[in-house]
């Protein structure tokens, strides 16, 4: 079952993460795909529960310290992560569109000085392929390339974490 509370806007970028990814990327959208040797009910499961979460939450070097979600359509998340090079980080949201096993879509705004900073939809699929997920990532819209660009690295290393721990969890 799907439910939803999501803008006609927030449709249009939640759509593209389920469209081919060797289309063209436009300038304000971020597409990462990641392949997880592990069921996509457990990848899924890893996404939904804040226990699995904050193990894998954040990029390299970064350490997730708060994470609250109320994982329903209109639920809020927030979080926080520390680094000693960049000191605490805060982001939050709004989920949504869940839909069990398939897809996660939510807002995600940086807290900068206490206040929300730009508002980005995230829309992830999940695909089963031969005992396998694949994870389809989009973020947008960013304001320029160079913002979109700014957050590949931290989403990657964030991503290869919770390729870590799903092999991890799956042994």
């Amino acid at each position: 079952m799907r439910i939803s509370t999501r803008s006609p806007r927030e449709t249009a970028v939640a759509a593209r993460a389920d469209l081919n990814p060797d289309r063209a990327i436009r300038d304000d959208e971020l597409l990462i795909q990641r392949t997880f040797d592990a069921p996509v009910e457990l990848v899924f499961r890893i996404w939904e529960n804040r226990d699995h979460a904050i193990r894998w939450w954040g990029p390299e070097e970064f350490t997730a310290t708060e994470l609250e979600m109320d994982f329903r359509p209109g639920g809020k998340w927030r979080a926080a992560m520390v680094s000693k090079q960049f000191g605490t980080s805060r982001m939050h949201g709004e989920y949504r569109e869940i839909e069990k096993n398939k897809r996660i879509v939510f807002t995600f705004a940086w807290e900068e000085d206490g206040e929300p900073g730009q508002e980005t939809l995230v829309a992830i699929t999940f695909t089963a392929m031969d005992g396998k997920t694949r994870m389809n990532f989009v973020q947008a819209p960013f304001r320029t390339a160079e913002n979109r660009d700014s957050h590949v690295g931290g989403w990657s290393e964030c991503f290869d974490r919770l390729g870590a721990y799903i092999d991890k969890v799956a042994a």
